[in-house]
């Protein structure tokens, strides 16, 4: 449990310091970074494969395809919708809305409770649905006063149910699932890398040569580690501590000098209330499974 729970702490903390390492590879665009993360993160996917036995579940899954090509279409669409989430992490806080898409990481974790209540008949606690009330309220007031959530927040909270929906219903949510979904990325991310000029990248930015594998380090390194923490621990501990690399992305926004406009703080409240009722409930149950 201990090493669980330490490998999921290491995990949220390179993920954000990776919202943050993003800033240091300038003058790189989204869609170049986004491509020389998805490049340089494979190979450490392809070995975790091995490192954790899946290979046999790899090929299961190629099977899978072969004998229902719609499938393919499911893989495409959610290499897609990961993608472009990739891409948002990498783009936000280089263009001022590293607050806007940390919103939706607050939001995503209710908006996940009421697609699992809808969709998968799944059971809300009194506490969940205080959180999804009181996060509820901050959107309305969001809409009152700045006429809805930002384009960010919609993106991260959707996008990733709609993400984690498909996984589910299509009982494709192991890492042998997210190493396809890479893999389908890997065309356009070699465009982005391809087409990047980087001998007047370097003259602006000297240590890009070195920053780069960096890259692929931290996330790589990142993506083991929450993986070898998700082979340990329960999942409503997993999604708990999950909610470190949220608080840190909101720490990295402040610390890049963005700031929260009066008209978002019922907003920033009520997710920030939510948020600390969804740790509660899940300390809560976590003791709770322990005494039984």
């Amino acid at each position: 449990m201990v090493k669980g729970i330490v490998s999921s702490l290491c995990a949220s903390i390179l993920f954000g310091y990776l919202y943050y390492f993003s800033t240091l590879l300038q003058p790189l665009s989204g869609e170049d970074i986004f491509g020389y993360r998805i490049i340089l993160t494979i190979p450490f996917v392809i070995a975790a494969i091995f490192v954790f036995k899946q290979k046999n579940i790899f090929v299961q899954h190629l099977k899978n395809i072969r004998q229902r090509p719609w499938l393919a279409l499911i893989y495409m669409l959610n290499s897609f919708l990961m993608g472009f989430q990739m891409w948002l992490f990498l783009w936000a806080p280089n263009n001022g809305s590293a607050l806007s898409a940390s919103f939706g990481y607050l939001l995503l974790p209710l908006v996940m409770v009421v697609a699992g209540r809808v969709l998968f008949k799944e059971q809300i606690s009194t506490i969940k649905l205080i959180a999804v009330l009181i996060a509820g309220l901050g959107v309305i007031s969001n809409i009152i006063l700045k006429g809805g959530l930002s384009w960010e927040s919609l993106v991260v909270c959707i996008g990733y149910t709609l993400y984690f929906s498909l996984r589910k219903h299509f009982k494709i949510s192991d890492l042998s699932s997210f190493c396809i979904e890479m893999l389908l990325m890997l065309p356009v991310c070699i465009y982005f890398a391809w087409q990047v000029d980087m001998p007047a990248i370097s003259q602006i930015n000297e240590d890009i040569y070195y920053l780069l594998p960096l890259l692929g380090l931290i996330s790589g390194t990142a993506l083991i580690t929450y993986v070898l923490a998700s082979s340990m621990l329960p999942m409503n501990l997993l999604g708990l501590l999950g909610y470190t690399e949220t608080i840190l992305m909101v720490i990295v926004a402040f610390m890049i000098g963005e700031t929260i406009d009066s008209q978002s703080y019922p907003l920033f409240i009520c997710l920030s209330i939510a948020m600390t009722l969804i740790i509660a409930d899940g300390i809560y149950k976590t003791r709770r499974g322990r005494r039984l």
